[in-house]
């Protein structure tokens, strides 16, 4: 067997951490939208990009630890940095100079400074006006309007833009509309206004989030990369799981888990990950296709795996005010349920390949690793602490990043004892601080684009129009609105970045969910997963192309296994709309979420696992053997019962998993049998 000549020819010799025949930048920026467009400027022009990304991370670090600006200064302040480094970072066109930035580009970062320099310097006289209108307020409303769906373009690419020109037209040709999507229509100066004056349009929340929360978050998650945390991660799940019949995946699925938490982006996650965890999956007997599908799976879950959950999260929090701890706290049960059917399912896989693990004395000693990296662990320990303590995300962040800077500098000052060099210096600072504000580019642009949207919404009342509609499409009944809803999470999710996919959905269908009784934790929550998942469902996945382009594989292939791999995801939701146990919520009201005790949920935690451990046999065609057609019909019949809880559900869901074990154990010792038989005649 081929895996089985594999293993041997594993067998003394040593595994290597990093894999030299994978370039993650080319990767990225064939896959990761974002990537592939920016420019790397030299020379001058390069050092003022760099300040000027120091410059905003430095801003953003000020106003955490003393407290934020007014919020119309804080929002356009944000944006003027964020812009400004999108149009001299992000070329117009592909076909755009990839070095040299242009006389447009120039022309339009000094407008971006202009327009909103102008709110943030006159936001007082603004306020004051009490909502008169002058005839330059229009015109570099206008501007803003343009700059704002230009650099998103550019940055996010034309999807979102072209989702907020047809919003934009909504707002002006209301009368015009089918039906109950019809309203009285507004004028261009109101729309302008709304748009660019108040709070409502690009600097409404999404934009404060981003000024705020998320901007933090994803220097933190600078400050970690610039530490080491990524290889750190992925040795100790090495060390943990590398022994294991199915090794390299398994520590795909728990390093992945650990990094995508903090990235937030799927296909980033995937390259950085999957160059060294997709090479050793295919060395040991995985598929190429399978490998590549194992490691974008793992990662896209990292989007819902708290901590950070990405940038949706603290968005989620602002619309719902419900505090950010009680949101992660929620997603915790199904963030565990996800990776505990991709590990199941990566069991199952090395289980019928008769793959073996890596020897142990070729892994990373668990115990050494604690000793010599442990500390890294530190300021992720900090943040939970200071989450749970009650502090804001901002100030948890802020405090957090604190932390790794002393830990990083303290390891590097030990370090250098040792080998006479240092680990972390002042320019892995800076370049820290530019890197969190490059990755922060893309978020910005996302939401103040997304905040037109919104603005629109609140203008027209789309909001509940929409929500009429659905819920009438539907015929009123829930299993129909939530089948419709998870279409457009995903069929969004494929062209919109999960955190501006969030913001129209939030909006737009969750009062439909909401009206038919799913508790507001549960409906956003049922947004979010679905527009995670877009990542790895075909036909645009982006982050299984990224894992099929590591592995060699074919990329339409790795995407539908990766959807299978995932394909709890698919269904968790749907238990928790109707049973919010799961996620330990008994209701929400007025915004306060009423928690259930733990040990309450443990029967529908247990069935839930029971059901996805069927699923898994029934996906992967084995549970100790190869599934007949009849035991997979019942295991997946039992699934199907058992992730809907109830008595009588739950001892049939079990019994079929019993039985159908026993019977493949028997078949198993029969087979066994006739062997010996047959050898000893």
């Amino acid at each position: 067997m081929a895996s089985k000549n594999t293993n041997k020819n594993l067998k003394n010799q040593e595994i290597s951490i990093t894999n030299e025949d994978v370039d993650v930048n080319e990767l990225l920026e064939e896959f990761d939208k974002e990537a592939a467009a920016a420019r790397k400027p030299v020379g001058i022009m390069g050092i003022i990009i760099s300040i000027l990304a120091i410059a905003m991370s430095s801003f953003h670090l000020y106003t955490a630890a003393f407290g934020t600006l007014l919020s119309v200064r804080q929002r356009s302040l944000h944006l003027i940095f964020a812009f400004t480094l999108g149009f001299l970072l992000y070329p117009a066109t592909k076909k755009s100079s990839k070095n040299k930035i242009s006389i447009l580009d120039y022309l339009f970062a000094a407008l971006s400074i202009g327009v909103f320099g102008y709110l943030f310097i006159n936001f007082k006289s603004i306020a004051l006006r009490g909502g008169n209108v002058e005839g330059l307020d229009v015109i570099l409303g206008l501007l803003a309007i343009a700059i704002t769906l230009e650099v998103t373009r550019r940055v996010v690419g034309p999807e979102l833009p072209i989702v907020a020109l047809l919003f934009l037209v909504y707002a002006k040709f209301g009368p015009y509309m089918p039906g109950i999507l019809a309203h009285r229509g507004f004028s261009y100066e109101r729309i302008v206004s709304h748009m660019y004056l108040t709070t409502e349009g690009i600097l409404g929340i999404p934009v404060g989030v981003s000024a705020t929360f998320v901007f933090m978050f994803i220097l933190f998650g600078a400050f970690l990369d610039k530490t080491g945390v990524g290889k750190f991660f992925i040795d100790l799940a090495y060390s943990l799981t590398g022994h294991l019949k199915s090794g390299p995946a398994m520590t795909a699925v728990v390093a992945s888990g650990f990094m995508g938490s903090i990235s937030g982006s799927s296909v980033a996650n995937t390259v950085t990950t999957g160059a060294f965890t997709i090479p050793l999956m295919k060395k040991i007997g995985y598929k190429p296709h399978f490998a590549g599908a194992v490691e974008a799976a793992s990662s896209t879950g990292g989007q819902i795996m708290p901590p950070v959950m990405g940038a949706a999260a603290f968005i989620m929090a602002e619309f719902t005010g419900i505090p950010y701890l009680k949101i992660i706290a929620a997603a915790a049960i199904p963030a565990f349920l996800y990776y505990f059917a991709v590990a199941t399912m990566v069991h199952l896989e090395a289980s019928k390949l008769g793959l073996k693990g890596i020897p142990k004395d070729q892994l990373p000693k668990l115990g050494k690793l604690i000793i010599s990296k442990g500390y890294l662990f530190i300021p992720l320990i900090f943040i939970v602490f200071m989450l749970v303590q009650g502090f804001t995300p901002l100030f948890a962040a802020y405090y957090s990043i604190v932390v790794s800077i002393v830990i990083a500098v303290l390891g590097s000052v030990f370090y250098y004892i040792k080998t006479k060099q240092f680990n972390f210096t002042y320019k892995d600072f800076l370049s820290a601080l530019e890197q969190g504000a490059k990755g922060a580019i893309g978020v910005a642009c996302a939401c103040a684009c997304a905040g037109m949207i919104v603005g629109v919404v609140t203008l027209t009342g789309l909001g509940l129009r929409f929500a009429e509609l659905i819920v009438t499409f539907a015929q009123g009944k829930l299993i129909l609105t939530l089948i419709f809803t998870m279409m457009a999470s995903i069929i969004l999710g494929m062209g919109l970045p999960t955190t501006a996919k969030y913001i129209v959905l939030a909006t737009m269908a969750v009062p439909a969910l909401i009206k038919l009784d799913v508790n507001l934790m549960s409906a956003h929550l049922f947004i979010l997963y679905f527009g995670v998942i877009a990542d790895i469902t075909p036909p645009v996945a982006l982050a299984a192309y990224a894992g099929a382009g590591i592995a060699g594989a074919n990329a339409m292939k790795t995407g539908f296994q990766a959807v299978k791999l995932a394909l709890a995801a698919f269904l968790v939701p749907y238990i928790f709309a109707y049973n919010s146990e799961l996620i330990l919520v008994k209701e929400v009201v007025d915004n306060n979420v009423v928690f259930v005790p733990f040990f309450t949920a443990i029967p529908v935690i247990i069935s839930a696992v029971l059901g996805i451990l069927c699923l898994a046999c029934t996906v992967m065609n084995y549970m100790i053997t190869k599934n007949k057609v009849y035991e997979s019909a019942l295991l997946f019949a039992a699934s199907i019962t058992l992730l809907s809880p109830g008595l009588y559900t739950d001892v049939f869901g079990f019994a079929v998993l019993v039985t159908v074990y026993f019977l493949q154990k028997a078949r198993i010792k029969k087979t066994s049998t006739n062997n010996n038989v047959s050898v000893s005649a």
